[in-house]
């Protein structure tokens, strides 16, 4: 099954100092970049997507910003896709569809920020654009909430809107499990090559 990693808005300003730090960012950050360099590694394709805000009372992922910027961690290399989007939907107004299509992309495994909107978003459009999907829930982070004068801590946001896309809308498991499972069928794939070889000898 043809794979891709999407990192969704791992962008400075979901960081200390940034103008809309989350929880954990940092952590997670590091997580995906684990993710992005097994990736790399073997040759599979990467999509990075960069929110930059239109609306005029934005007060981050202003355009010409640092905090606009992708996070060092995480970095594009040359010849990796960056989608700019507008709206949490990463395929809204996007080139992204069109590019997995001709990829030939049947699943896509997501990291990124913020879980709770465009995470959340972007995995249930992707399953409903027919994409098997693996969210890697310790590569994605949030923050706190209120409604009806009630907080509702990073930690809880986080985890509710996993456990809500968890099962239909996407597996969810953490960094250290999917790299392992990777490796997994990286062996196999490479003993089944092995098996070929020696059978044509």
């Amino acid at each position: 099954m043809n794979k891709a990693l999407l990192l969704i808005d791992i962008q400075n300003d979901y960081f200390e100092n940034g103008a809309n730090p989350l929880t954990g960012s940092l952590q997670a950050c590091e997580n995906a970049a684990k993710v992005l360099k097994a990736f790399r590694e073997q040759k599979l394709p990467v999509i990075h997507v960069r929110h930059l805000t239109t609306r005029a009372d934005a007060t981050f992922f202003l355009l010409g910003t640092r905090g606009a910027e992708i996070h060092s961690n995480v970095e594009p290399l040359a010849h990796e896709l960056v989608i700019e989007k507008h709206f949490p939907n990463s395929f809204r107004d996007t080139g992204l569809l069109v590019h997995l299509k001709t990829l030939a992309i049947e699943e896509l495994v997501i990291c990124g920020m913020m879980t709770h909107m465009c995470v959340d978003a972007t995995t249930r459009a992707a399953k409903d654009f027919g994409f098997g999907c693996t969210l890697i829930g310790n590569a994605c982070a949030t923050k706190a909430l209120e409604i009806n004068e009630q907080r509702m801590e990073a930690e809880a946001v986080h985890n509710s809107f996993l456990a809500a896309l968890n099962y239909f809308y996407a597996r969810v498991i953490n960094t250290e499990e999917y790299l392992a499972e990777l490796n997994h069928s990286l062996s196999i794939t490479f003993q089944n090559q092995t098996q070929q070889i020696e059978s044509l000898l």
